[in-house]
């Protein structure tokens, strides 16, 4: 049997933690934007975003907070150490014909500002996302 070079036999073993770190950073970025004493839109603009959130589970799908993708990839970053990276391969995005507009009519402007919301919530997540990545390479190559 082939051996997998180094760097793909831990792209296969991060793959499989990539869910729980994606969970885990999802709720912290989660509250760091959007709970905190600065959060990035007003109150009621997050809850406009967890009422289309909830209306888009109960039609079955993901919903706001659950519709971004991360993935690993070999190119590295210049935030870190390894060759590994985290990269947001889907950011939610309200427009209006997607289904993230929901039933209400936004105006372009609060529209704007929750797309400007959701793509910094995606990218927070892909820096904490590589965060895990990078600590789990590390106690992998020790």
């Amino acid at each position: 049997m082939a051996e997998f070079p180094d760097e793909r036999h831990l792209v296969v073993q991060a793959r499989a933690h990539l869910d729980q770190w994606t969970r885990t950073a999802r709720a912290e970025a989660y509250a760091e934007l959007f709970e905190g004493d600065d959060p990035v839109v007003s109150s009621e603009e997050v809850r406009l975003l967890d009422a289309l959130d909830s209306e888009l589970e109960r039609q079955g799908g993901d919903g706001v907070w659950g519709t971004d993708q991360y993935g690993i990839h070999t190119a590295g970053t210049s935030s870190s150490d390894t060759s590994l990276g985290v990269v947001c391969v889907y950011h939610p995005q309200i427009t209006r014909d997607s289904v993230l507009r929901g039933v209400d009519e936004l105006d372009d402007e609060t529209e704007e500002r929750l797309n400007a919301a959701l793509w910094t919530y995606s990218e927070r997540v892909a820096t904490l996302i590589e965060e895990e990545l990078d600590e789990f390479v590390r106690r992998t190559q020790s």
